[in-house]
């Protein structure tokens, strides 16, 4: 069962290394909606790297962007990974279920348009190798987290974390240093 997943992932432009799993239920989506003026869509670039393991429910969705992988990378059921401005997550790195990375952030300029039909502000989101991301983390658009991070469950990432920092709270603060 598990190469009909793999196959189905790369008919829909997934790439990805060897001895990738991926769990029923997951959904890739490449495609994007472009700024004003520009073609409507444009496809973007999922990669997974090797060893990766990608849960049931999780949403991999590149919107014209890219989300790649690093090798043996744990995404947990229900993680929801939105790529538009671009999100790398380094090797050996662990995302609990439900945690949320974002690399975008909606246009709010003028009342006399709605933020709906306002371009996305493309926020590029990097996560370091062996970082562990916890349950219902929101990492937000344009942040950086360093090597060996550990991010508390339920706690919102919206500034850099410096490597081996373990944050909690909303927003995120660092509570200490990994030894």
């Amino acid at each position: 069962m598990q190469p009909f997943r793999r196959l189905k992932a790369q008919g829909l432009g997934v790439q990805h290394g060897k001895n990738v799993w991926i769990a029923s239920g997951v959904d890739f989506d490449r495609m994007g909606r472009r700024g004003a003026g520009e073609s409507p869509f444009r496809k973007g670039e999922i990669s997974l790297g090797e060893d990766t393991r990608v849960e049931s429910g999780a949403i991999l969705w590149a919107f014209g962007g890219s989300i790649r992988t690093g090798v043996n990378v744990f995404l947990g059921p229900y993680v929801a990974i939105y790529g538009h401005g671009g999100v790398e997550i380094g090797d050996q790195t662990l995302v609990s279920m439900k945690a949320t990375i974002l690399s975008s952030n909606h246009g709010t300029a003028g009342r006399n348009r709605d933020i709906r039909h306002q371009p996305d502000i493309l926020l590029p989101t990097k996560i370091g190798r062996d970082v562990w991301i916890g349950a219902h983390a929101v990492i937000l658009g344009g942040v950086t987290i360093g090597d060996g991070c550990v991010v508390a469950a339920g706690a919102v990432v919206s500034k850099d974390l410096p490597a081996y920092s373990v944050a909690m709270g909303v927003p995120a603060k660092v509570v200490r240093t990994r030894t």
